[in-house]
This record gives C-alpha cells, sequence and structure tokens, in this order.
C-alpha cells in the first residue's frame, strides 16, 4: 500500500462522504437500524452519529481498510454505542446464518470487488425479519450522464479508492437476492455523475 491510499485517500474520503447532501441522506436512514447491526464498509465511522442508541444492541463494523479504523476509534468515542471493528471483506462474512437483525450499507457497494457475492452474503447473514438498509450512489438513468460515468470511472477508481460511479444498484441488489419494499432515487445536490442516489430498506426474505 502507497503513501496516497494510507494517508490521503482516508482524508479525501471522509471529506467527500462527510459532506452536507451526503449526510442527510445518512440521516433519512440510519434512525431504522435496529438491534444487532452489521455496518458492511464502516469506513472512517461517519454513521456513528445518525444511528439512534436507543434502539442499538451492538454494532458489527466490517472494513477491509484498516487505515479508515483511526477515524472510526476517534468517533466511536464520543458516542455510547457498543462497536467492534473486524478488518475483513464482505464477499466472506465471518458467522453464523440468521446472525443480524440489520445489516447497513452506505456508499459501499460502489468499491466492493464482487458486490454480488458480498449482497449475498448480506442476505445469508440477516435474521428471518431482519432487514437490509442501504444508501448507495449509482447509475444515472439519463443516458448523457450514463455515459459521462462510464468515461470518468477509470480516472476516478485511481484516485477514490476504487470506487465505480455508475453501478446499477437496482439490478445489483436482485442479483444479491434482495427486493427492496421501499426503493427511493434522485439526485442528490453536487455533480451529476457522482450526485444519483438509491436509499431504502429491503427484507430478509
Amino acid at each position: 500500500m502507497g503513501f496516497y491510499d494510507r494517508y490521503c485517500l482516508p482524508l479525501l474520503l471522509d471529506f467527500a462522504c462527510g459532506m452536507k447532501p451526503i449526510r442527510k441522506q445518512r440521516e433519512k436512514i440510519l434512525p431504522l437500524a435496529r438491534g444487532q447491526i452489521l455496518e458492511v464498509g464502516i469506513g472512517t465511522g461517519l454513521n456513528l452519529a445518525h444511528y439512534d442508541p436507543a434502539k442499538v444492541e451492538k454494532i458489527w463494523g466490517l472494513d477491509p481498510a484498516t487505515d479508515m479504523h483511526r477515524k472510526a476509534r476517534k468517533r466511536l468515542a464520543g458516542t455510547s454505542l457498543d462497536v467492534e471493528l473486524m478488518p475483513l471483506s464482505a464477499e466472506t462474512i465471518p458467522g453464523e446464518d440468521a446472525r443480524f437483525d440489520t445489516v447497513v450499507l452506505t456508499y459501499t457497494l460502489c468499491s466492493i470487488p464482487d458486490p454480488v457475492a458480498a449482497l449475498r452474503e448480506m442476505k445469508r447473514v440477516l435474521k428471518p425479519g431482519g432487514q437490509l438498509i442501504f444508501c448507495e450512489h449509482g447509475k444515472s438513468p439519463d443516458p448523457g450522464v450514463a455515459r459521462w460515468q462510464e468515461r470518468l470511472t477509470p480516472a476516478w477508481r485511481r484516485i477514490a479508492g476504487d470506487c465505480r460511479i455508475g453501478r446499477d444498484i437496482p439490478a445489483l441488489l436482485a442479483e444479491g437476492g434482495f427486493t427492496p419494499d421501499d426503493l427511493q432515487q434522485g439526485y442528490i445536490p453536487g455533480p451529476k455523475p457522482l450526485a444519483y442516489n438509491y436509499w431504502g430498506t429491503a427484507p430478509a426474505g
């Protein structure tokens, strides 16, 4: 791992993913999380401020990018949440089937090498009656914007932690075994190729 990935990238992602429009997206969905929670891609802990502590028993924060964990631990110190950080990839989630009440997924599918395998693992570890709570940026339905997403992705991946701008989030959710019962979508403030969001919930099934 080079200097940029170790020292610059965590700061860049923390700044970009902490901007007000994205913070407002987090505020929409995170209070829905309850019980035993698996957060996939906890990163620098930007979600921690938006959980409802009264609903949370424990959070397991999964993320292979251990250089992000330093900031996550600092943010955790300012909360009453019980959080365990796990430096692991989402394609192979440890633990038995039907382990968690909630899986939280925010701005993470873009950079997972095999998002379908990861989603299938998330479905495996959800309890019956549990739910996936998600907010992701992804492919715009506007052809012109989608073309720009394709053009920009190779360069963007190099500077933004392997982020793919234009992944088809509804298609990935379906292939991973999830059928959202509340799928919302639209542009949030920001450059259009980066600003088309999908958010909502999907039951464990």
